[in-house]
């Protein structure tokens, strides 16, 4: 069953945007102000969840889009991982079944003849549970629709000059329920670029972006970081401002798709320079680690943004924030990774009485696995946010320092 059409622009399609667990309130944000309803896969068309009801670890949002709309999701989105398009959902109970179904669904949207694919298969409660047979018969069905098998690859974060690159494929199988998504997106979003030299523990993109979205920085008022390491959250928070989107200097899995659109992918990508502003806000970053400002100078350089942020190497006590208040968005070692052999207690008690004594009436977001360690800052912290920072339980604190 060989199938030669391809989608146009304007066909629309099922996505699914995949976040860090807890940032799904501020990715179904995000789409909505791209025009793209976002809705979380617990709930059906038609509810209205509270948006902080979007967390509960579903890991990331639906939304339905063209072609388009998927394009300027990868290019514009700075909290997601990954945009997923879901291809195809049947019941499948036995392997036979698997494949003819699966060899229904419109791959030739997606794949080229040939073209190598990844598979990540997943299997709960399902008869269906080995991972390789469900693979092997997702490829059997592909060469059905194409007319071609797919040469099988164990990874698909490819380099960059790879002419041949794999096409990620999820397989989910749930209670004989079968999900199948391709990933348009290719290596990972938080991959911006300009990051090439870090610090012990660096900050993922996305995270940093979603931790200045979520503390309500207004992109106006100053902004502080005294823990900057290779300087993640300002350069965020300079993208950011500058109205900069984070795809701007990525290619993406859909580039390499049959229906990509060249042309409308240049006029979406046509407007990405960023937008003059009369005044910009005051960036202000620092560390007591002179490699990590050197690291973090030389990542503002690569995403053409080190005009727009002040790097010093200092201590937390030599800190010198502007009159004007403003937002402190930080993330203080909570010693899992760096500090480990240190007793942080006092670090997070200097914390909150540097901040009381020269940010008062600042707003504050703080990045911290510990309960106890915020607690010594003696900062007040009327909300917080659970989320997950490189696998580990982390919460974003957020309040008013007085």
């Amino acid at each position: 069953m060989r199938a030669s059409s391809v989608d146009r622009p304007h066909s629309t399609y099922n996505l699914f945007v995949v976040c860090t667990p807890g940032l799904e309130s501020i990715a179904a944000r995000e789409l909505d102000q791209l025009g793209m309803t976002a809705r979380h896969p617990r709930f059906s068309p038609g509810d209205s969840p509270n948006l902080e009801d979007l967390g509960k670890d579903a890991g990331g949002v639906e939304c339905r889009g063209s072609l388009h709309d998927l394009y300027r999701a990868n290019l514009h989105l700075r909290t997601a991982s990954r945009v997923l398009v879901r291809l195809g959902a049947f019941y499948a109970a036995a392997f036979p079944e698997l494949r003819r179904k699966a060899s229904r669904l419109s791959w030739e949207e997606v794949l080229t003849p040939g073209q190598p694919v990844v598979f990540r298969v997943t299997c709960h409660r399902s008869r269906l549970y080995h991972q390789g047979g469900v693979a092997q018969r997702i490829a059997g069905a592909i060469a059905d629709r194409l007319g071609q098998s797919p040469p099988l690859r164990k990874s698909s974060e490819s380099e960059k000059d790879d002419a041949d690159p794999a096409q990620l494929i999820l397989v989910r199988l749930k209670e004989d329920q079968c999900t199948i998504s391709v990933d348009s997106s290719g290596s990972l979003l938080h991959r911006r670029g300009y990051r090439l030299a870090t610090t012990k523990a660096p900050l993922r993109e996305t995270v940093a972006a979603g931790m200045l979205l979520a503390s309500g920085w207004d992109t106006e008022s100053p902004l502080l970081d005294p823990f900057c390491g290779s300087g993640t959250i300002p350069m965020e928070a300079a993208l950011l401002a500058k109205k900069i989107p984070p795809g701007r200097d990525r290619r993406f899995a859909f580039m390499n798709w049959p229906n990509f659109d060249p042309g409308g992918w240049r006029a979406l990508h046509g407007v990405t320079r960023g937008t003059p502003m009369p005044t910009f806000p005051k960036l202000i970053a620092s560390d007591r680690d002179a490699g990590a400002i050197r690291a973090a100078q030389a990542n503002a350089e690569r995403a053409g943004v080190a005009d727009c942020i002040d790097f010093s190497c200092r201590s937390l006590s030599a800190i010198e924030p502007p009159s004007v208040p403003g937002w402190v968005v930080t993330n203080p070692p909570y010693g899992v990774r760096v500090s480990t052999h240190r007793d942080l207690r006092n670090l997070y008690a200097q914390i909150g009485k540097v901040l009381r004594s020269g940010c008062p009436g600042w707003n504050m977001a703080i990045l911290c696995n510990s309960i106890t360690l915020l607690r010594q800052t003696g900062l007040a912290f009327d909300k917080s946010m659970p989320l997950t920072n490189g696998g580990l339980k982390v919460r974003l604190a957020m309040g008013k320092i007085s």
